[in-house]
């Protein structure tokens, strides 16, 4: 049985070119059979929510989907309450750090100076 999506806009959320690239990479390294690319939040942090992405074979009727070049990018409606209008960015530095990073976030509470930006930061 197939879900009944919605689809995500512009206005909901974006991936920069480079986001999209790695993303199509990355999915075409996954053997098994998958939907796409899930983001998702997870309560935690100094700011209240921690944010992540992972493959995933199933949708539901909570997911809203865009379909970019290889990948799908879902988001269930609890997290896009969190991600309205974040841009999603990958981006590698000199050596090792390479990371996707979640841009616009806004802050939802609870945070404690600089916890709620999208470059981390300490509490304390």
């Amino acid at each position: 049985m197939t879900a009944n999506v919605n689809q995500l806009s512009d206005d909901d959320l974006t991936l920069t070119e480079s986001a999209q690239q790695k993303m199509q990479e990355l999915a075409g390294q996954v053997e098994e059979p998958i939907e796409g690319v899930r983001v998702y939040a997870t309560p935690g942090g100094c700011s209240g929510v921690n944010f992540g992405m992972t493959f995933t074979d199933q949708l539901s009727n909570e997911d809203n989907v865009r379909e970019y070049e290889g990948f799908k990018l879902i988001v269930d409606n609890g997290t896009l309450g969190y991600l309205k209008g974040v841009e999603i960015d990958f981006v590698a530095s000199d050596g090792d750090d390479a990371r996707f990073v979640f841009n616009n976030l806004q802050p939802v509470g609870g945070g404690c100076g600089t916890c709620a930006s999208n470059t981390g930061g300490g509490c304390g």
